[in-house]
């Protein structure tokens, strides 16, 4: 089986510089989620038809598996359909999906397939309550499709059909090639509908047959920002269905954000508000706080992230904790049993197991070694306005509050770094290092006085 996925559509009611089918879904664009169940069809070949912000499309998806096909002038479906037939093989079937559906699922379209078989046209219908805007099925008295008629083009009783057409088909690709060959625009949009090759296939005798998808927002499309909005809660509600089928505790179902692939142990329990980027990896046991953001993380068992964190691109061992208002970015990897404070910001460093930096921190271009407390206002100085250096704080050190570490240095171990100490110097093993100005009291100072309004 061959793929085409129609792409080329504007999205004009999207209100957008951006092409319709590059909008997000979940943090993806709407053409990946369908390339991606195109792809669990394990296809000969996926044609993606592209037209406005082509170039945009054709960058964002490099991807060697892909054939591309330009629609220059939009004339309709069946027109577009018509610019992917060079890519196509007479003795393949063709699948036809659309860039802006982006929910449909592969056993739905495992099923339509396997309807088609190798010699029929096998349609995707749905029943609605309220079909407007579509295009209806339309069959004989012993139920046999006989055409598709769009909405704009029905009779009144036409309109009074619940059965639509959701565009997507399959059909043997050397029917479908005479089929649009001989498709007119003789319609109220003066355009050419692919809907308009089953009376074709009818009149030819080949047999059309319908298949239903397990559930009907696998079909529905996105031309505008509410309706990108209704589908974005739509597939997060089956994300947190799946990771609560699959034993996650999350505190409320509806507020959860998955914008990419979230792999969960047991016992992992979610609070509310939490947005999840990338692969997201949570360990057995692990508790994620409210309102945290995890980006391309990796959280060791027992871990807690509590709440208002934000931790990207980050590996940490088992029983660690992290927050709240924490903040770990790329290139941090924390040890066993490693507490992150409030507001403690950690940067392209590793932490050994039980060292902590409960407040108020910043760790930056640093190994840290095993037991190390880093105290509150500390800060490695790790960037001298053109490159950054290292720090290296050895086992058993304590960092006294408000220490500022002048990169390149190096602590040794068990040492000692008095409060308020600027380190420029290497601080040696087992010592206490202090460096300070001399404090001085000034007896008879006047404090300064408000000058009187007027004066």
């Amino acid at each position: 089986m061959e793929v085409v996925v129609l792409a080329a559509g504007q999205g004009k009611r999207m209100r957008s510089a951006l092409p319709k089918v590059l909008q997000p879904l979940a943090g993806r664009p709407l053409l990946a989620h369908v390339l991606d169940t195109a792809r669990r069809l394990q296809p000969a070949c996926i044609c993606v038809v592209h037209g406005h912000g082509g170039e945009a499309v054709r960058e964002r998806f490099p991807d060697a598996d892909l054939a591309w096909a330009l629609q220059a002038e939009q004339h309709g479906t069946g027109h577009a359909v018509l610019q992917a037939l060079p890519r196509l093989s007479d003795d393949e079937r063709a699948l036809v999906l659309y860039g802006d559906v982006p929910l449909i699922g592969a056993a739905t379209l495992q099923r339509l397939a396997a309807a088609a078989g190798d010699s029929r046209l096998a349609l995707l219908t749905v029943e609605l309550d309220d079909p407007a805007g579509y295009g209806r099925i339309l069959r004989d008295g012993a139920g046999r499709v006989l055409r598709i008629v769009e909405e704009k083009d029905a009779s009144p009783d036409e309109r009074r059909v619940r059965e639509i057409n959701t565009g997507i088909l399959v059909a043997p690709v050397a029917r479908l090639r005479d089929w649009l060959s001989r498709i007119g625009n003789d319609n109220a949009q003066g355009e050419y509908y692919l809907t308009d090759i089953i009376g074709l296939a009818v009149a030819d005798g080949v047999e059309v047959v319908t298949e239903s998808p397990d559930a009907v927002w696998e079909t529905l499309g996105v031309n505008s920002k509410p309706q990108l909005a209704e589908l974005e809660r739509i597939h997060q509600r089956n994300i947190a269905q799946r990771l609560m089928d699959e034993g996650v505790t999350l505190i409320d179902p509806v507020r959860i954000d998955v914008r990419g692939e979230l792999v969960c142990g047991r016992d992992v329990e979610i609070d509310v508000n939490c947005v999840f980027e990338g692969r997201v990896e949570l360990a057995d046991g692990v508790r994620v706080g409210a309102h945290c953001v995890l980006r391309d993380a990796v959280i060791g068992a027992g871990s807690r992230i509590a709440p208002f964190s934000h931790v990207e691109a980050t590996r940490t061992g088992e029983s660690c904790v992290i927050g709240p208002y924490a903040r770990t970015r790329p290139g941090t990897e924390l040890g066993t049993d490693v507490h992150l404070g409030n507001f403690v910001e950690v940067k392209n460093s590793r932490i050994a197991d039980h060292s902590k930096a409960n407040h108020l921190a910043y760790v930056g271009d640093a190994e840290i070694g095993s037991r190390v407390n880093i105290g509150a206002g500390t800060i490695t100085c790790n960037y001298d306005g053109a490159n950054k250096h290292l720090t290296v704080i050895e086992d058993d050190a304590f960092i006294g509050s408000d220490t500022q570490l002048v990169a390149p240095v190096r602590v040794g171990r068990g040492a000692t770094l008095g409060a308020g100490t600027t380190l420029t110097k290497d601080a040696p093993a087992g010592q206490l290092t202090v460096s300070r100005a001399r404090q001085v009291s000034l007896a008879g100072w006047q404090r300064p006085v408000k000058n009187k309004q007027g004066a």
